[in-house]
């Protein structure tokens, strides 16, 4: 079972594949911003965007999209 649920990620988002797109993307920013903790570089990474007990970037990712965080748009 997915959490959050799908239905309320696809409220969030205009398509399933917009949704896989946004938290792959924001998952691997998550990702370089645990990897690069001890380096310093905090501004090309930015931190989780919400509370959370998961260690899953993934997870972590469609939770944000979820809670409405993260705003996405189309290349023109």
């Amino acid at each position: 079972m997915i959490k959050p649920r799908l239905d309320i990620l696809l409220e969030r988002v205009d398509s399933h594949y917009a949704c896989v797109l946004v938290a792959a993307k924001r998952a691997r920013q998550v990702n370089a911003y645990y990897n690069n903790l001890g380096e310093g570089a905090f501004d090309e990474y930015p931190p989780p965007m919400v509370e959370t007990g998961s260690k899953n970037y993934l997870k972590i990712a469609l939770e944000e999209i979820a809670a409405d965080k993260i705003r996405y748009r189309y290349r023109p």
